[in-house]
């Protein structure tokens, strides 16, 4: 890949395709107000990518986006392919999807224009084109050799991942399960589609090309794995200890830390400790044993502990950058700000850049220092271009969750026009709106993004909790959660929205049980807050106090949980240490 989008750009590599393309080409893409283009000659494809060309030398991406656009649908392939990547690069979905209609159009065998075509496609929610432009890709053949076969293994993983990276997991899966042909596909690919299905929250179909999978290669360690892990979201704690058991035994030292990791995912958390003190009595790598105890005591509330651990890495140079992030926020816990701040600018040119600077900004809100907070957003965007859409959305964020979700509305709205008709902005401005009170444009902007988009499970799913949450059409609420979870049946965001539509309307013992399942698959601090106030109202006081009480130690600044407590027991509030809530994990 090259930072240039007129060169050549791998198909299998799109999602850094993205920010290679904004980094060597857009320039500063960041700033400059959106404009539509217009030539003089529209039927000239030379005159409008020249209008295109001046759009990226002074940062305008969506003009550029509509400008290239425009050009190829009077120009050749070859306009077409670097119109579809620009816009694309730019979250222009609209100039993006108008620009790979073209070049699918024009080029229907070209592998490449194929995959961009269903990925922007995915992203718009458009499965049956998607589908179709994905069959002929994805469709197996005769292969030559091992090495051929090999190969086209490889290639057809590294598609699968992309488009989940690009687009929300339960579309790809349906574009592509029906695809696929499963039974023509070896066992590395099938486990592939099981780890979508799984990041679909569809545990069976997970379960299922784990066990074809396994048919096709007796022990094979990722397949014993993909099992092992759904055992464990649905908290057959026997079952998935059995199946570390099972991937130890198969997969050797790439197996080293599994019954480990799937004790720590348990909360089984002192046997977990245990075993990685048995590893290391085995002369297993001490590293990755500090890094898993430093997380089992940042994850349990024990901060000196995890504070000393996180150190003791650094200090060997064995840490990542999350444990510095780790040490950032456990400084924030403990009241000292100063600390925090000085170990986020440690991030300041990381992977985690972002992140660092999400956290670090909402600490200077709370200081009264919004101004500063933004620049240091800003500053990131404006040192990194391909970061406006992620940041727009950050930005949001950060100012909602640290009281100010009115402003919230204000970035999304202004990111609709820099990234016109995206689901992503548009749902989160949605979503916003209801944080902001301001419930009827919320329920409305859902409404107006449900007749594009009627068969998408995220827009069901929130559009049915939001009417439930304020008691609302409960009939139809719980019928639009219904249809969310027909598509994503262990989703437990949709598993807990069917739970509070039997709360609000008095059933709050019958919601109990799809609350823990939801519970146990996420460990959600929302999920929690709900499962705590279904057991008050059902009478089990004493379990709902362990429920929220463990919850709270495990997500110390969550306002559903403290808004929970305050409301069932303001004079009682539970003990809880104070571990931050949903950090980066530890990379291994």
């Amino acid at each position: 890949m090259t930072p240039s989008p007129r060169h050549l750009i791998s198909p299998l590599r799109l999602a850094a395709a993205a920010a290679a393309l904004l980094a060597g080409a857009l320039g500063g893409c960041q700033t400059a107000p959106p404009a539509k283009a217009q030539a003089q000659t529209p039927q000239d494809p030379s005159a409008q990518t020249v209008v295109a060309e001046i759009a990226l030398q002074r940062g305008d991406c969506r003009a550029a986006s509509e400008a290239y656009a425009s050009a190829a649908s009077h120009g050749n392939a070859a306009l077409a392919r670097r119109a579809s990547q620009v816009a694309f690069a730019c979250e222009d979905l609209p100039a993006a999807w108008q620009a790979a209609q073209r070049w699918h159009a024009l080029a229907p065998a070209d592998r490449e224009a194929s995959i961009i075509y269903a990925t922007v496609a995915l992203k718009l929610y458009r499965i049956g084109d998607a589908r179709t432009a994905l069959a002929p890709v994805v469709r197996n053949g005769a292969v030559q050799d091992d090495k051929e076969a090999v190969q086209k293994d490889k290639d057809l993983i590294a598609l699968i991942d992309v488009l989940a990276q690009e687009s929300d997991s339960t579309a790809t899966l349906a574009a592509l399960d029906d695809t696929l042909d499963a039974h023509g596909s070896s066992a590395r690919v099938l486990t592939a589609l099981g780890d979508l299905a799984l990041n679909a929250y569809d545990f069976n179909r997970a379960e299922r090309h784990a066990r074809e999978a396994l048919e096709r290669a007796t022990d094979d360690p990722q397949a014993l794995r993909l099992i092992t892990r759904v055992r464990t979201l649905r908290g057959d704690a026997d079952g998935a200890i059995l199946g570390a058991r099972e991937v130890m035994r198969v997969a050797g030292a790439d197996g080293t830390f599994e019954l480990a990791d799937v004790l720590t995912e348990l909360d089984r958390t002192e046997e977990a400790r245990q075993e990685l003190e048995r590893l290391r009595a085995n002369q297993a790598s001490p590293e990755e044993i500090d890094r898993r105890l430093a997380l089992i005591a940042y994850q349990s509330g024990d901060l000196a502990e995890a504070r000393r651990r996180f150190s003791e890495l650094i200090d060997r140079g064995e840490a990542t950058d999350a444990a510095v992030f780790y040490l950032a926020d456990i400084a924030n816990r403990t009241g000292d700000a100063d600390a925090a701040l000085a170990a986020y600018r440690q991030l300041s040119d990381s992977p985690m850049a972002l992140s660092a600077r999400e956290r670090a900004a909402g600490i200077l809100i709370d200081r009264g220092k919004r101004g500063e907070a933004l620049d240091l957003l800003d500053s990131y965007e404006s040192e990194h271009p391909e970061s406006g859409f992620d940041l727009a959305l950050a930005k949001a964020q950060v100012l909602a969750d640290h009281g100010d979700p009115k402003a919230g509305v204000g970035v999304l709205t202004d990111a609709m026009q820099r990234f016109p008709d995206n689901p992503s902005i548009e749902y989160e401005r949605a979503t916003m709106l209801e944080r902001a009170g301001q419930l009827n444009d919320s329920i409305k902007a859902f409404e107006r993004l449900m007749i594009a988009r009627p068969n998408d499970p995220n827009l069901q799913n929130a559009l049915g909790y939001t009417l439930a949450d304020h008691g609302l059409q409960l009939s139809r609420a719980e019928g639009l959660i219904r249809r969310a979870l027909a598509v994503t049946p262990d989703n437990p965001a949709v598993l807990d929205s069917l739970a509070w539509v039997r709360v609000r309307r008095g059933d709050a013992r019958g919601a109990l049980p799809t609350l823990e399942r939801a519970y146990t698959i996420s460990r959600d601090a929302e999920i929690a807050a709900h499962w705590g106030e279904a057991l008050w109202l059902a009478g089990a006081h004493d379990q709902a106090r362990e429920v929220l009480a463990t919850a709270l130690a495990r997500n110390p600044d969550s306002a559903a949980l403290k808004a929970t407590l305050n409301r069932l027991m303001p004079a009682e509030p539970p003990s809880a240490a104070p571990p931050p809530a949903a950090p980066p994990v530890l990379t291994h």
